[in-house]
């Protein structure tokens, strides 16, 4: 047999694709598996950010309204879902991930999320609804933090907060922008992203 010959039974069966997850972290949804397409741009709220989001929000969101203008994966709409918000509306522009979120509520079971296929601007633009949440992470490439935050008090309630991550510094996006009058209640940074909850002061 010639010494460069191996048998068939050799060769290491190719490892199937798995696709990209992320789980749960509380909630009645807790330690649930959501899975999500590879799409440049899209980039889940890492465990620890959540976990800080969701502390400063309160472990229970009963009652709420909330708003996830660039679901991805939905890590923050499921998260929210899970913590008993009544209205969880999942924005996605993206084909491929709005499928996948619409598959994910399914096997959830998450009745209170239902999701958008919508620019976020011009869902901005139309809305009549408000919101005691809003959750706004869009891709870091994208420019469009500052667009959107001066749009979103039209949808907010008066006492409503807002979620933001970037990959600058919060409050530097917010002085290239003052039109909307916000305010940084908490604020942190994990890695390159930084994350802040704001409002507009009464």
């Amino acid at each position: 047999m010639p010494s460069h010959f191996k048998p068939t039974g050799s060769r290491k069966p190719t490892p199937a694709k798995v696709a990209n997850r992320v789980r749960l972290i509380g909630g009645t949804l807790r330690s649930r598996v959501i899975d999500f397409p590879d799409i440049a741009g899209l980039r889940p709220t890492a465990n620890r950010v959540r976990e800080t989001l969701f502390n400063w929000l309160g472990q229970t969101l009963q009652g709420k309204r909330c708003l996830d203008l660039f679901a991805g994966s939905g890590a923050l709409g499921f998260e929210a879902a899970s913590r008993g918000a009544d209205v969880v509306a999942m924005l996605e522009v993206h084909t491929a991930a709005a499928q996948a979120l619409k598959l994910n509520q399914q096997k959830l079971g998450a009745t209170a999320c239902r999701v958008i296929s919508m620019d976020a601007l011009k869902f901005l633009g139309l809305c009549e609804e408000k919101f005691d949440i809003v959750f706004v992470d869009p891709p870091f490439t994208s420019g469009l933090l500052a667009p959107v935050l001066m749009k979103i008090p039209a949808v907010l309630k008066p006492d409503g907060v807002v979620y933001a991550e970037w990959g600058v510094p919060i409050v530097d996006v917010l002085i290239a922008s003052p039109s909307a009058q916000w305010e940084i209640v908490k604020q942190g940074k994990a890695g390159a992203v930084h994350f802040a909850l704001l409002t507009i002061p009464a």
